[in-house]
């Protein structure tokens, strides 16, 4: 058997993708981190990091036994709440994706605990809808329809928006009237439910050569950087909410046909939240946001 706290200490490393985060979330130092992930590589006789330019990424090895790994902390995390489900009882475990977590869950969270100071709140974000089946959580809001898997139930929860978005500097820099126009600018992509191409031939039956392009992986670094005025983003009015609010970023064709809507975020039960008052005070919450931030949208 491996040193426990080292497989620990590589387990949150290797989720977080960082020791500094890995650190903060078991209460130890990064150089501790380090240290149990070096007794780890002694003790398997492999580096599981490869160390260059200050960074720390998973090796082949590193990521192969990493994702083992979750899969064994995931069945010990599965068999406590069978046996001690009222360990944190006090607790929901909220899950959702990265974009929809900055962008729109953590500026409102704020309220909900103003609304239950007595329920303490775990958020934590997934890249991956297969992270589903190896962490722990009571509500999931997933970006894309997970599968369903022990007993955890799937529902639609929000359709989103989308449509091109950009900074007004650059609609007048560039003379954005039409869909066409398009060709004159820098589109930036990110990973939404819609891609570009798609998005053209919907609207306009065809594609369109951009005089240049620029790829994102994460919502919320293509809004910046479309408020920036680098680009113009297909993306979605809800996680662009604020951006629209402040006039950072704008519409460029307000027609309702160059507007695409698609059901994008599902929410995921998990098979412990039956009868759990905290988890039905938290989705009617969360409805009842949408609901008033889906208005918000269509009056602006």
């Amino acid at each position: 058997m491996p040193p426990l706290k080292a497989l620990s200490a590589f387990e949150a490393a290797a989720r977080h993708g960082s020791f500094s985060r890995a650190a903060e979330e078991l209460g130890v130092t990064p150089s501790a981190i380090s240290h149990h992930i070096q007794k780890l590589e002694d003790f398997l006789g492999v580096r599981v990091f490869s160390r260059h330019a200050g960074r720390a990424v998973l090796s082949n090895a590193g990521r192969l036994y990493a994702s083992e790994i979750e899969r064994a902390f995931g069945t010990i995390i599965g068999a406590t709440r069978l046996v001690a489900p009222q360990s944190q009882r006090d607790h929901l475990f909220i899950a959702s994706g990265p974009s929809f977590a900055a962008k729109w869950l953590q500026p409102r969270i704020g309220n909900f605990i103003g609304q239950h100071p007595e329920i303490g709140i775990r958020l934590s974000t997934i890249s991956d809808l297969r992270d589903l089946e190896t962490i722990r959580f009571d509500l999931a809001i997933a970006y894309g329809r997970p599968p369903t898997f022990d007993g955890r139930q799937v529902e639609p929860l929000l359709a989103e928006r989308l449509r091109p978005l950009c900074s007004p500097q650059l609609i007048e820099q560039l003379g954005l009237r039409e869909p066409a126009d398009l060709a004159r600018a820098t589109l930036i992509h990110s990973s939404n439910a819609l891609t570009w191409t798609d998005y053209l031939r919907k609207v306009i039956g065809s594609t369109i050569k951009a005089r240049q392009e620029l790829w994102f992986d994460r919502s919320t670094m293509a809004i910046d950087a479309a408020a920036e005025g680098l680009g113009v983003v297909l993306e979605s009015e809800i996680l662009a909410a604020e951006e629209l609010a402040k006039g950072t970023l704008i519409a460029p064709f307000r027609q309702p046909e160059f507007e695409v809507e698609t059901v994008s975020y599902y929410l995921v039960r998990s098979a412990e939240t039956k009868g759990r008052s905290h988890v039905g005070a938290f989705e009617t919450w969360l409805r009842a946001k949408i609901t008033a931030a889906n208005l918000q949208t269509t009056m602006t």
